[in-house]
């Protein structure tokens, strides 16, 4: 066996128990008790003391030092000189997420559900939303982009927002393009547990938001939980995104290199991201490809020391069958799937749990990371078990009616009375009552 200076644990799923198989696909573990103890001050300290607490964790945390932590629109053009082909490039992705969510869009609906009774459902845009886009180790326009089109495809009539300052107190110009272009009414200069309370509390001049949307660290999914929770806020949440991760599934069709760079693109975003390999019957040579490739580029990529930290806390492991690769990924419920194998497409039935899968050897997720049309926003940390990615109904709300005629009443009315009356409701059955309906 070779003896590489990086290498992902790696496990043979015949030899696993299930209590093993459990410990293996566990996430890193996060002291939420201790995030909590760490966000719940800062949230509190925002909504005490508003801008001026933003201005000073900006300091603390950015090292930024700020006049105001709050940008007006409209915005001005010196702060949008983004490189004519990058400006060019932002204007594709919009333009084919905007086409993938404008998609999703769905007519109103009208049904008799029977014969004088009338039931229908209509969308409206969600009034006031605030997303979130990460500062930190990247910069990342792209988040501006699959947040800020859906709410634009939506209607949402306010759009704010929230992103940390750079160390000279500016915002990347390709965010403040981007917020242009979405009708942004401003940009919160804020990041962390201090962008979601500002968002969800509101500030001087910029209202509370109806619901915040945006992926981030373990202290902006704790801090997005504890305003959702906090009926002073009354703010919903899209869902608990944390850390990056990816699942990647292969055969004897892949190739190396591309498995590698899928992982690592992922392994980059963060020191508490994983990512997890599962190798399907291949031979010895085969995967020793794989583990040469990953090591090579763990160690040239610009975020080395990041995607080497993140691969202790991830894995691969070895299986027989793609029946087999298919209950481990449906066990762990990747926020990205990557499907490196023969006839891919035809194996999509076998996925259950995925937030975005990405088919082929064509397909890798940097893809939809940026430009393919789908969201990038994500469940993450087994979420996707139960919830969805970010979509346009996202950002919109149902609202139900229900319209009878005098002959609905009288048809509906006895079933209405009856079943009021089992509850013990008696006001129920007297509304129905009152409008002449008799058993």
């Amino acid at each position: 066996m070779v003896k590489y200076e990086v290498r992902v644990p790696t496990y043979t799923a015949s030899a696993v128990s299930p209590s093993e198989r459990d410990r293996i696909l566990a996430r890193p573990i996060q002291d939420t008790q201790n995030i909590r103890k760490i966000v719940e001050p800062i949230i509190d300290d925002v909504k005490a003391r508003g801008e001026a607490a933003l201005v000073e964790f900006a300091a603390k945390f950015e090292k930024a030092e700020l006049k105001s932590a709050i940008l007006k629109a409209p915005f001005n053009e010196s702060m949008m000189k983004v490189d004519p082909r990058i400006r060019e490039d932002i204007d594709i992705a919009y333009n084919n997420i905007f086409a993938f969510h404008s998609a999703q869009l769905r007519p109103n609906i009208s049904v008799e559900t029977m014969r004088g009774v009338v039931c229908q459902r209509m969308s409206r845009p969600i009034e006031r939303v605030g997303l979130y886009i990460p500062g930190g180790t990247a910069v990342l326009p792209s988040t501006a982009l699959m947040l800020g089109v859906p709410a634009k495809v939506a209607g949402c009539p306010h759009i704010v927002i929230s992103t940390p300052a750079r160390k000279d107190g500016t915002v990347a110009p390709e965010i403040v393009y981007i917020a242009h272009k979405l009708g942004a009414e401003e940009i919160i200069l804020a990041g962390g547990a201090q962008a979601v309370a500002a968002m969800a509390y509101g500030l001087p001049g910029v209202p509370k938001v109806n619901k915040i949307f945006g992926p981030g660290n373990q202290f902006v999914t704790a801090a997005k939980m504890h305003v959702q929770n906090d009926y002073g806020a009354l703010v919903a949440i899209d869902l608990p995104a944390g850390p990056s991760e990816v699942l990647v599934i292969v055969d004897e069709s892949c190739n190396a290199e591309s498995v590698a760079l899928d992982l690592l693109s992922q392994a980059e975003h963060g020191l508490d991201s994983q990512i997890v390999l599962i190798a399907v019957a291949l031979t010895d040579e085969q995967f020793d490809e794989i583990e040469a490739a990953i090591n090579h580029h763990a160690l040239r990529l610009s975020r080395s020391s990041i995607i080497q930290h993140a691969i202790k806390k991830s894995v691969i492991i070895r299986t027989d069958s793609t029946d087999e690769a298919f209950e481990w990924s449906n066990l762990y419920g990747p926020e990205h799937l990557v499907l490196h194998l023969k006839n891919a497409s035809s194996q999509l039935p076998k996925v259950n749990n995925a937030g975005s899968v990405f088919v082929g050897p064509w397909s890798p997720v940097s893809m939809g990371d940026y430009a393919s049309g789908t969201n990038h926003t994500l469940p993450t940390y087994g979420y996707a078990n139960a919830y969805s990615g970010v979509n346009t109904d996202s950002f919109l709300k149902y609202i139900t009616t229900q319209e009878l005629t005098e002959e609905g009443i009288q048809r509906l009315g006895p079933s209405v009375i009856r079943l009021a009356e089992l509850e013990g409701l008696t006001a129920h059955a007297d509304a129905v009552r009152v409008r002449g309906v008799k058993l």
